[in-house]
């Protein structure tokens, strides 16, 4: 909706709110992340090495329940292979492994379920004191978290591969998502132990990823999360992959065979969540503070982040984009960057628009206009300013010329007032307003004084 004409001082003082606390432009950059995701289903697994760390855990609890507290449904599933070797070397027992494909798999004998046990409940208690503080002046400060934990895994074992038994290290064979689910319902937070009980009574010792990735896609969870000591993986440069689909990832995998067998095992696992429907898998650094945050409400992440198909969508606009488009548009129309076009404009131009979303949200949009001969407009070219430098701009030039190429169009023109050097380095060239259609020309704003620039196709 535009501003009334005659309410300057409202106007006034909302930029003086802006400028004077940064948090309240931070809040709004983010709500529409907090209306996204209330109600969905969040499965968060964090490694136990999380909670080695002086203030990792009580962190990650601040923030889950700050999720919790917007609204999101969370399942919180915890790692303890550094609390059961500290239990093992506590009761001088070494520890044993698999070997092969097995060898992140533990070989759980009766003396180390019990350490497995020990660490589990451990951890457990210290994740239901954290969540239970409310102390003043913290983020838990007035906070009302109830966490249920029970027997909602089956579980199977292993059983002997090799050669080799595995006595009590199992698989998980179900997941009861209707309790989960029922739990949630209540305003629940479901916390999780990687250890899993068979229709005998049987405890068996489980990888907390297995759990995870189980119940994210028993739930059909929107996001599953893990907190790792790996993080992600990196690109030919060196630098951190940001997101990735189930086909890239499969090719990174057999270009890499090195990759540490224990991340591997992370990567597969979370690939088999969401081809069985997890919407999202994200791989965090569990050394970063906050990472979970960060990664949930901004736009590029902190992590690495894995979905099904390709997570950008460079596409055709339709009448559902109209009010993301005007969301890019109108503030550079207010700075004089793009000529001012009213929503009945763009409604009735929404065909020629080309949109660029990232995980459903609008980032970027550019029109194609033609005339004749051969010749075509690139016009309401515009890329939110919190991604601009990503490369979306240079897509939709793309986009828009494989466009006219399809229309039969052999030359585009643009007219700008901020951003010729831009287009000059696209291979634009500059022009005159005599160079303009002769139909454009009669309407060309001689107030905005646009430069004109081409490009041949």
């Amino acid at each position: 909706m535009a501003p009334k004409k005659n309410s300057p001082p409202a106007k006034d003082s909302q930029k003086t709110a802006s400028n004077n606390f940064p948090f309240v432009s931070w809040l709004r950059d983010v709500a529409p992340y907090i209306h996204r995701f209330r109600e969905n289903t969040f499965v968060i697994a964090f490694a136990g090495e999380l909670a080695h760390g002086e203030s990792g855990l009580e962190g990650l609890i601040e923030d889950i329940a700050m999720l919790h507290a917007m609204g999101m449904r969370i399942v919180l599933i915890h790692g303890i292979r550094p609390q059961i070797e500290e239990q093992l070397q506590l009761r001088k027992i070494k520890s044993k492994f698999g070997k092969g494909n097995m060898s992140n798999y533990r070989i759980t004998d009766a003396a180390a379920l019990e350490c497995v046990k020990e660490a589990a409940g451990e951890l457990r208690l210290d994740i239901e004191a954290a969540f239970s503080r409310g102390l003043p002046n913290t983020p838990m400060a007035d906070s009302r978290v109830s966490v249920i934990s029970g027997n909602f895994i089956t579980a199977m074992p292993i059983g002997v591969v090799d050669g080799v038994d595995f006595i009590h290290t199992g698989l998980v064979r179900k997941v009861d998502a209707d309790s989960i689910k029922l739990s949630l319902d209540n305003n629940k937070i479901v916390l999780l132990s990687p250890l899993g009980f068979s229709p005998t009574g049987q405890a068996f010792n489980l990888s907390f990823e297995d759990v995870a990735a189980s119940t994210a896609s028993a739930l059909k969870a929107d996001k599953l999360i893990f907190l790792t000591p790996f993080g992600g993986l990196q690109d030919t440069d060196g630098n951190l992959v940001t997101e990735l689909s189930i086909a890239q990832l499969q090719a990174y995998i057999s270009a890499y065979p090195d990759l540490p067998s224990n991340f591997r095992n992370f990567l597969n696992t979370a690939m088999r969540a969401v081809k069985s429907g997890v919407s999202r898998a994200h791989f965090l650094s569990c050394d970063r503070d906050g990472a979970v945050l960060e990664e949930l409400f901004t736009h590029d992440g902190v992590g690495m982040m894995l979905a099904a198909s390709d997570i950008e969508n460079l596409r055709e606009a339709t009448q559902d984009d109209i009010g993301g488009i005007l969301q890019l548009t109108m503030p550079l129309e207010e700075v004089g960057i793009l000529a001012a076009r009213g929503q009945d404009v763009i409604e009735r131009d929404i065909t020629r628009f080309s949109v660029i979303e990232h995980d459903k949200v609008l980032f970027g949009c550019a029109a194609l206009f033609p005339f004749p001969n051969h010749v075509g407009e690139l016009a309401c070219l515009a890329v939110d300013s919190d991604v601009q430098g990503a490369g979306d701009g240079e897509r939709l030039l793309k986009r828009i010329e494989a466009r006219a190429k399809q229309e039969g169009i052999k030359k585009l023109f643009v007219l700008t007032t901020r951003t010729e050097h831009w287009f000059l380095k696209r291979g634009f060239i500059r022009a005159t307003v005599d160079d303009l259609p002769e139909e454009r020309k009669q309407i060309y704003n001689w107030d905005r004084k646009s430069m004109v620039l081409t490009k041949k196709l």
